[in-house]
């Protein structure tokens, strides 16, 4: 199933070319609006590092694994929703790449959010239905240009596909966006690999690096994900880095916020801990400051991942 944009359409663009027309399959959009963050800690927040008036071409991008919606307590979606609501209130990203959020939720957030947002998704079993890697953008920065999906499967193409030994589906969606306020291009993918099966998760970074190899050459592209491995000494993160020609962008970065490690399970925090969420970008791009996002309210978490956010400039 294929949902649009209620304010306006997308149409996909006839000059792409044929391998990359190749490499993707079909799309789904629908409404979305605006953001909010907040840091528990007394640094700059990536929002406020952007430098209002100073700079304001910088891009703020946002990973956000949102922890599928339940109405388990503590942590069910009712009583997280509107730590989410702030958060991203607070925050305010450009774009942020959502994994595992349900179509109800995602249209809690759409809601939630100003109307200047939109986003794009399809759900991994097709239409509405499993978890989502939704694409939240800024309407007032952001307009894009073609998108959409793919699966983590020997059967790419096909819808709810499944290969390799993952136990649930995997999948890839994508977004050619145009800047409007710099006029430039920029290609986003948004991913979520599989947490138990490493070849699973090799065999997904295999495709995503010959997918983006397939890309203009000449565009920046920013890849956000929940990765289920640690960055650094693991093949899969190599795999993206070196055979992608992408960087880490919390690495490259010239500021950073205190690390923790991003998945937490609504645990005490862990300084220092792994980054298994990662933003990763082009080599031209200058990442200015990155962030792992502590925002809670009266001890309650938006999700059982902590958010990772780039300061780009593209």
């Amino acid at each position: 199933m294929t949902a649009a944009p209620k304010s306006r359409r997308i149409s996909r663009r006839h000059g792409l070319r044929t391998a990359v027309a190749a490499a993707f399959a079909l799309p789904l959009a629908a409404r979305a609006t605006t953001p909010a963050h907040a840091s528990s800690s007394k640094e700059a927040t990536p929002k406020e590092d952007t430098g209002a008036g100073r700079d304001g071409n910088a891009l703020r991008v946002m990973s956000f694994n949102l922890r599928y919606a339940s109405d388990q307590t503590p942590h069910s979606w009712a009583e997280r929703r509107p730590v989410t609501r702030a958060l991203l209130r607070r925050e305010e990203p450009h774009l942020v790449g959502t994994q595992e959020g349900l179509y109800g939720q995602l249209k809690d957030i759409a809601a939630d959010l100003p109307r200047r947002y939109d986003w794009i998704g399809t759900g991994r079993a097709g239409g509405s239905r499993d978890e989502f890697m939704a694409v939240f953008y800024d309407t007032e920065r952001l307009t894009p240009a073609e998108f959409d999906h793919f699966w983590l499967s020997d059967q790419p193409s096909l819808i709810g596909s499944r290969s390799w030994g993952n136990t649930v589906i995997r999948m890839v969606t994508w977004i050619r966006f145009t800047d409007r306020r710099t006029g430039g291009a920029l290609y986003h993918l948004n991913t979520h690999l599989d947490h138990q099966s490493q070849p699973s998760r090799e065999r997904s970074a295999a495709l995503i690096t010959e997918r983006l190899g397939a890309l203009e050459a000449d565009v920046p592209r920013v890849v956000t994900g929940d990765f289920n491995v640690p960055a650094h000494g693991n093949p899969v993160y190599d795999a993206l880095l070196a055979g992608g020609g992408l960087t880490d962008t919390w690495d490259t970065a010239e500021r950073r916020s205190k690390l923790y490690a991003t998945f937490h399970g609504y645990k005490p925090l862990v300084p220092d801990g792994e980054r298994i969420d990662w933003i990763l970008a082009s080599p031209g791009v200058r990442s200015r400051y990155a962030a792992v996002n502590t925002f809670s309210l009266d001890g309650q978490f938006p999700s059982d991942h902590l958010p990772v956010q780039a300061v780009l400039d593209l």
